[in-house]
């Protein structure tokens, strides 16, 4: 038997001594999950209690609002204008401003939303833990930056710069700006690296730190970071343009105060926080009481095939809203595709902001009064140790999946905000590079072309063609003029709207582009990808609409493309992936197709490499599409005459796209008739369909119908575990894989060499 031992309490001095020594010796200053984990906007300061208790000149309030975002869009401009990161000259960027205490109130009206939307996290650690730190503090002229998602971002490539604003020696509120950087020093150039198999593979993971004082940056952490990446002129000169951004901005909120005081900015940004908080709760308010569901798939790691689920609930009652992620996959231990919740968050305030009701204004606000419930350890609330390079699997899903059970709620609704819409196309397909220029310059970044994924069809309309990247719809789509410039990157086909690859439905969703690059001029030069989608659809379609198709990756290795054009410039007739993949007019090339995900390989000279970027969903039964529209398609070169015929069922004459109206109409009363002698009574239906567990050579990762038991493959075996006790799962390493394969292959043609010797 065990004694038990009362420790007495320690008196209040030495208590506090106690406390003093802990604080003062910690060992390490992580994230804090009081400040990660919190999305909602803090209490109010006591100034803000005190203006926002009086009566309000609701006027004035407005006309600081909006001088506050020309502001921010002026600073925008700047940092588009001037960036020298290849995502800063295509919108990739934001600025914004928060209120004293931290709280996100106002983006800037371009770029991307999600940037801002985790910014407040690191600004909220630098004034508890900086603040009143003998050794870092906070003045003015100071300005800090930091990357690593872990305290706030969306993934390590984006580089924050923030600053406190003072007036008569009180801070009133903060600014930052950000930028898209792409190099940052990880195992593969770009910032991206698929490969990274653990947090120390990503390069620079900076928490917030002091890095400018008296308006000047510090040289010789300038210099530590410029040590650390492989383009160090990107570097310093986004620094610089970071820096003289929030400058500029800084000046603009102190002539905001000399005109109309201090206290109408403090007001103005605190109360446009909680006007968006309650109209939130108004509007789901509107809503019926009830549960809708969606669950979605990431089909790669990046490295090898894995069904990874990510499942969400919107539960509605009342007021209040809660959006249940719990079921998802694990998290991998050795794989980059996790995200931290807080990044997670921003993803779903962009879904949000894009989809649902995108009239509302840009700040944090959206979320504040939305719960989110997670399962610790999982893909999309991984602990901090996990690796996160490329986050952005998950949270591209962030981005679409509400659109799903949030229109289905909707759907009943007099009055909605926006047209409803199915997902768009969410795997922001594009070439990330790395190595030597034909200028002799060391670099690594990524595409612009990235910023044009196809938008879902609308319930009274298509779907935009090649619109806007999906963690962006403020962003723009760059010119491959200036990239060819920098880099020995050729395009050979450059955004060529893809035929037929989209989602069909009455109303169809918008069609991505193809991508087809090539490299001249270097001899250490290479590609990757950062991307899913090809074995299980990206883009979801919406009430009978069909998802868009899954995409591959396709090269043509083993020759130089610009030999064969000196020999004869007619040789290629079209630089479209199915004519070049299907005719393979290119002689002693290796043409060859794969999943999208790709890690960091060499590209010879005249090698060919294409991708897609990919549809929205479509909306609606293909079967009431109007028999005009797909006309206007096939002229269009949208679809194919297969299309036309076999989903479309449309009778037309091919030679002049005359509608055949009433063949039309009874090939489609045909149709219908078949999907009713195809049907299944539901139970009939769910007795074949359903099983206890996925299939066992499935590497599946998630819940099956019971989101409290997770399933996963851990170094190859399937294990079940308790969501609530949620470990790492760890993937074998592909290139071992491949070789106990070989080795099984060769073991087998020795026996039967030796079968065949006796």
């Amino acid at each position: 038997m065990t004694d038990i031992v009362n420790t007495p309490a320690l008196a209040p001095e030495d208590q506090v001594l106690l406390d003093k020594f802990l604080a003062d010796n910690r060992l390490f200053l992580g994230p804090d999950p009081e400040i990660m984990r919190n999305h909602s906007i803090g209490p109010r300061t006591a100034l803000e209690e005190e203006l926002l208790s009086k009566p309000l000149d609701l006027h004035t309030i407005n006309h600081v609002r909006g001088v506050v975002t020309a502001a921010l869009d002026e600073s925008f401009t700047m940092v588009n204008q001037m960036g020298a990161a290849p995502g800063a000259k295509w919108g990739d960027l934001v600025t914004a401003i928060f209120t004293a205490s931290g709280d996100l109130s106002i983006i800037a009206p371009h770029g991307i939303v999600a940037f801002a939307s985790v910014c407040h996290y690191p600004i909220k650690f630098i004034i508890k833990y900086w603040m009143n730190d003998p050794t870092v503090g906070v003045k003015e002229g100071d300005g800090f930056i930091h990357n690593d998602a872990r305290y706030g971002g969306v993934h390590n490539t984006d580089q924050s710069m923030m600053m406190p604003v003072y007036y008569e020696g009180e801070i009133v509120c903060w600014i930052s700006s950000t930028i898209h950087e792409g190099e940052n020093g990880a195992c593969e150039p770009g910032g991206m690296p698929a490969a990274a198999e653990s947090k120390f593979d990503e390069g620079l993971k900076m928490p917030p730190f002091k890095v400018v004082e008296n308006w000047q940056i510090k040289r010789d952490l300038l210099t530590f970071l410029q040590n650390s990446v492989r383009d160090p002129k990107l570097q310093l000169e986004d620094m610089k343009v970071k820096l003289h951004a929030v400058m500029r901005l800084r000046e603009r909120v102190l002539s905001i105060i000399e005109q109309y005081g201090r206290d109408a900015l403090v007001t103005t940004l605190r109360k446009g926080l909680e006007d968006v908080e309650v109209e939130v709760k108004r509007r789901i308010n509107e809503l019926p009481d009830g549960i809708t569901r969606v669950n979605a798939f990431m089909d790669s790691t990046l490295r090898e095939n894995a069904m990874q689920k990510l499942t969400m609930a919107v539960i509605v009652k009342g007021d209040e809203m809660t959006c249940d992620f719990r079921g998802s996959s694990p998290q991998f231990m050795n794989r980059s595709v996790n995200t931290n919740i807080a990044s997670f968050k921003a993803a779903l305030v962009t879904g949000f902001l894009q989809n649902i009701w995108p009239d509302l204004p840009h700040g944090m606000g959206v979320l504040s009064p939305i719960k989110v419930v997670s399962d610790r350890n999982s893909l999309i609330d991984a602990d901090g140790d996990m690796p996160q390079a490329m986050s952005l699997m998950p949270l591209f899903k962030a981005c679409t999946i509400p659109t799903v059970p949030l229109n289905k709620l909707n759907y009943s609704l007099p009055h909605r905000y926006t047209a409803t819409i199915a997902p768009q196309y969410d795997q922001a397909a594009t070439f990330i590079y790395g190595g030597l220029t034909q200028h002799g310059d060391v670099t690594g970044n990524f595409c612009g072309d990235i910023n044009g994924c196809g938008q879902g069809a609308r319930s009274n309309a298509d779907g935009e063609n090649g619109l806007s990247p999906v963690f962006g719809f403020m962003a723009d789509s760059g010119e491959h003029e200036i990239n060819e410039e920098d880099t020995p990157i050729i395009r050979l086909g450059a955004q060529r709207l893809a035929t037929d690859r989209v989602g069909f439905g009455k109303y169809r969703g918008g069609l991505g582009y193809e991508q087809i690059a090539t490299m001249r001029g270097s001899y250490m030069w290479g590609f990757m990808t950062g991307c899913e989608g090809s074995k299980f659809s990206s883009a979801q379609g919406l009430f009978g609409g069909y998802s868009c198709p899954a995409y591959q990756l396709c090269k043509i290795k083993g020759v130089n493309v610009f030999d064969v054009l000196d020999k004869d410039t007619g040789a290629i007739k079209s630089f479209d992936m199915l004519y070049l993949m299907n005719e393979q007019p290119i002689p002693g090339g290796k043409y060859t197709s794969q999943d999208m995900g790709m890690t960091f390989e060499l590209c010879n000279e005249g090698e060919i490499y294409m991708i897609c970027q990919g549809g929205g969903g479509g909306y609606g039964d293909v079967l009431e599409r109007d028999p005009a529209a797909v006309m206007k398609d096939l002229a269009e070169e949208m679809i194919f005459h297969e299309t036309a015929r076999d989903i479309f069922k449309v009778v037309y004459d091919a030679s002049n796209l005359v509608v055949d109206v009433e063949a039309t109409e009874a090939l489609r009363a045909a149709e219908r008739r078949a999907r009713i002698a195809r049907g299944k009574p539901f139970d009939d239906f769910v007795a074949e369909w359903v099983t206890e567990e996925p299939p066992a050579h499935l590497p599946y990762f998630g819940s099956w119908g019971d989101t409290t038991k997770i399933f996963a493959n851990n170094a190859g075996q399937r294990v079940v575990m308790d969501a609530d006790k949620l470990q790492g799962v760890f993937m074998p390493n592909p290139k071992d894989v491949r070789i106990m394969q070989l080795e099984g292959e060769v073991d087998a043609l020795k026996a039967l060499l030796a079968a065949q010797k006796e």
